[in-house]
């Protein structure tokens, strides 16, 4: 679902964007030197998907990982796909441990 999809990191808005169809998935975010926070998560109810949110997820950590940036996940679906997913739990600051 998630392959035709382009993820759009909206500066302005700071919030990644997915569009699928007429609706918008979007994590909110702040970033503060070289650590991006993921505050807000926010998927439509009508993405029935089971395995959107993941997919959603890997996209966007994969644009953190390619601009260098540690991530801070304030987040608890956020943080519980860390926690299950170990190899993005390199892309933590050092120290912070989930």
């Amino acid at each position: 679902m998630t392959d035709a999809a382009e993820l759009v990191d909206n500066d302005f808005q700071r919030q990644f964007e997915l569009k699928i169809g007429e609706h918008f998935a979007k994590i909110e975010y702040s970033l503060q030197e070289r650590k991006i926070f993921l505050t807000k998560l926010i998927i439509p109810e009508e993405i029935t998907d089971e395995n959107f949110t993941s997919d959603f997820l890997k996209l966007v950590f994969e644009n953190i990982e390619e601009r260098n940036l540690s991530v801070v996940p304030t987040n608890p679906v956020i943080a519980k796909f860390i926690r299950k997913n170990r190899q993005y739990k390199k892309l933590l600051p050092v120290g912070l441990r989930i």
